[in-house]
């Protein structure tokens, strides 16, 4: 059952839970929703008169509702507290050379998206691009071959509203791979259960570990803190060409260049205010995709290593589909275990505190998601006293001080 609090996609909004990923302005047949992109706040939608306040959309909302339970009964996946169902880990790398170079990590999602659309005989590949008219920010693109990917390829530290083009993908003659957030994927996984043209034309959802994208004002205020005026700015490159690559500023038509490493550029953007939602997310690793990929940190060691990927294979499709990009020379991966991957990552550490977040959010009467069949209560057991105290009181004094609490939902 759905919080109370939350009785339209009006509330959602309202109680700065959206994530932006566009799924409600896809949906709506009325088109009684439009997305915007406030620099300071993110990608959220406004709505026309009446379309608000309707609950539908409430269903496949990833700010509303996201459902674990139907995850864990999966007969064929493994699961792990942490990282979700599985069925199996590995790491690698797309064997072309350059996807691997300009790739985040190993280039992995962008080598099994070409395998999909030169083998698969598929439409295109749904995913996110930056946008030309503002290089901070970001754009829904199509991409129906090798050169396309390879330009939109690498981390985009900026929001995305991928699912506002899905229609496209449900429209479509031919299956598509859909590429996104792990929110994003959230969204269509459910939704493709009711959109009967966009469930048979999705043919592989694809997903990457995320921990939050910065608001687009912040990488506009990190090319301003250089001396470069960000009208001036004609590309921004956030990772890639390397791993991890440098954050790259190309400027005044493309004549001048400058560069930060990847531990500068990440640290200036990550101090940013992300959104609530951000704060209260329980899936940075793409639980609800059919493989989601992340960097092989583990793995790295600042010895011009080009890049390696890890890859969870959610879900049969996702283990058919890389069989057969592996055994067409597409990609090469070796096994791996949940303890490689979490020795890398620090995604862990917010869903272990999830729920003490969320408990802030109920003695300050805000509205909170419905994170269905996720024990994140078990988790919490394991982190001690002192800590548990400083994530609630300091978790409801960052709403209030933040001005989230501008409202009491009785």
């Amino acid at each position: 059952m759905l919080s109370r609090k939350l009785r339209s996609l009006r509330d959602v909004v309202e109680a700065q839970l959206c994530i932006g990923c566009g799924a409600c302005a896809a949906y709506c047949e009325k088109r009684g929703v439009a997305l915007v992109n406030d620099e300071r706040k993110g990608i959220h939608p406004v709505f026309e008169e009446g379309c608000g306040d309707c609950r539908e959309c409430l269903a496949f909302c990833p700010g509303a509702v996201l459902d674990f339970g139907k995850l864990r009964e999966a007969d064929t996946a493994k699961y792990h507290p942490l990282l979700g169902p599985w069925l199996e880990i590995y790491e690698g790398y797309a064997v072309d050379p350059e996807i691997r170079y300009r790739g985040s990590s190993g280039g992995a999602i962008s080598a099994l998206s070409l395998y999909f659309l030169e083998h698969e005989k598929r439409a295109f590949v749904l995913h996110t691009g930056m946008d030309p008219e503002k290089p901070w920010q970001n754009r829904t693109v199509r991409s129906s071959n090798r050169h396309e990917l390879l330009e939109h390829a690498g981390s985009r530290y900026a929001p995305s509203s991928p699912c506002e083009a899905l229609r496209r993908i449900a429209q479509s003659s031919l299956s598509c791979v859909f590429v996104g957030k792990p929110c994003d994927v959230a969204a269509v996984h459910t939704l493709r259960a009711s959109w009967t043209d966009l469930h048979e034309r999705l043919g592989l959802m694809l997903s990457f570990f995320c921990a939050g994208p910065p608001p687009g004002g912040a990488t506009r205020e990190l090319v301003a803190s250089q001396g470069i005026a960000p009208e001036s700015v004609t590309s921004i490159r956030y990772r890639g060409n390397g791993w991890p690559g440098d954050f790259q500023i190309h400027y005044d038509g493309g004549r001048a260049y400058r560069s930060l490493t990847y531990r500068e550029s990440w640290g200036s953007l990550a101090a940013y205010r992300r959104p609530l939602r951000c704060n209260l997310c329980p899936d940075g690793t793409g639980e609800f995709a059919d493989i989601a990929c992340g960097d092989a940190w583990h793995r790295y060691n600042e010895d011009g290593n080009p890049g390696l990927s890890v890859l969870l294979v959610r879900t049969p499709r996702g283990k058919e589909i890389l069989e057969r990009a592996v055994k067409a020379g597409y990609l090469v991966v070796e096994a791996s275990s949940p303890e490689r991957v979490l020795s890398g990552q620090g995604l862990q550490k917010r869903r272990m505190e999830l729920h003490g977040r969320l408990l802030a959010l109920r003695f300050l009467c805000w509205p909170r998601p419905d994170y269905r069949g996720l024990d994140s209560a078990v988790l919490w057991r394991d982190i001690p006293f002192r800590r548990k105290m400083r994530i609630v009181f300091g978790t409801a004094r960052r709403t209030v001080v933040r001005r989230y609490l501008n409202r009491c939902a009785g």
